[in-house]
């Protein structure tokens, strides 16, 4: 299923998309799409149950805002340096172990909705990245094939990072991936049954109508289902978390100097294979 959330920030209302891409509405089945509802199986099936009847009433698209496809998320954690592809373009040896960072849920905006350049920043950059939504609550997991039975589904994320702030300013890399609407997602939640392989998908980004990632997951130094069962021994996943699983390779921090950072006025585009694509302009804060 690809679920979605639509309608103004702070009112959208759960949404399906079906088959023949007829935007559906969800608000007479489900009160919303969260944690709860990705570990509800009852509630899941009567949403697929009244989809595949045919009894969800069709929306009219047209002027329509897509918002984040999925409310009251709990945490965001973030896989740095998890491409060979990126690894090199920066220089960086690959990691042995996953590098992790946090960003707060409330950087998340929707797909489409404007981003905003922090005040002083010199270095805003881009990031296309596949995102993990947790289905089951995930505790010292022994195994990936373990992590992946663990995931409810999939989505686009964009990963906005400042990269003076993240690596110049001292401290974590917290600084630099926190700033307001750094984290657009979406424009759909596609269930962990539409992706058979996530090691399988194409990931694309653009800026200003040139392609700068054009990148595979099957480039990941460490894969799905070994990025959730390692995080599971440090935190616990609860249905609901969202785990930005890295960018390949493409990003203004790798490329030759003058580095084309991101300015107002910018407008990137970006998509993953079977998850959507999304379409942000830039504006000062």
């Amino acid at each position: 299923m690809k679920l979605l959330r639509v309608g103004t920030a702070g009112a959208e209302r759960p949404a399906l998309l079906d088959a023949d891409g007829t935007l559906r509405d969800l608000s007479g089945v489900v009160p919303d799409i969260d944690g709860a509802l990705l570990a509800d199986d009852a509630a899941l099936d009567r949403v697929r149950a009244a989809a595949d009847a045919g009894e969800l009433p069709a929306l009219d698209a047209t002027g329509l805002r897509t918002g984040p496809p999925l409310a009251r998320i709990g945490k965001i954690v973030c896989i740095g340096l998890n491409y060979h592809d990126h690894a090199r373009e920066t220089g960086a040896e690959p990691p042995a172990e996953p590098v992790l960072f946090m960003k707060a849920p409330d950087t998340v905006v929707g797909p489409n909705d404007t981003v905003l350049v922090p005040r002083a920043s010199r270095k805003t950059d881009w990031e296309v990245e596949l995102a993990v939504v947790i289905g089951r609550t995930a505790r010292y997991l022994g195994s990936a094939e373990e992590g992946l039975a663990h995931v409810a589904g999939y989505a686009v994320a964009h990963d906005v990072s400042e990269r003076e702030f993240q690596i110049e300013r001292g401290g974590t890399w917290d600084k630099g991936k926190n700033c307001e609407t750094f984290n657009p997602l979406g424009p759909w939640l596609v269930t962990a049954d539409e992706v058979p392989d996530p090691q399988r998908l194409s990931l694309r980004l653009w800026v200003n109508g040139e392609l700068k990632q054009d990148g595979t997951t099957a480039e990941q130094i460490f894969p799905v289902g070994e990025v959730v069962r390692y995080l599971s021994q440090f935190m616990t996943l609860y249905p609901g978390d969202v785990i930005n699983t890295g960018t390949p390779a493409g990003v203004a921090l790798g490329a030759p100097e003058p580095k084309p950072f991101l300015r107002a006025g910018d407008v990137v585009e970006l998509e993953i294979e079977g998850l959507g694509r999304q379409r942000q302009e830039f504006k000062n804060a």
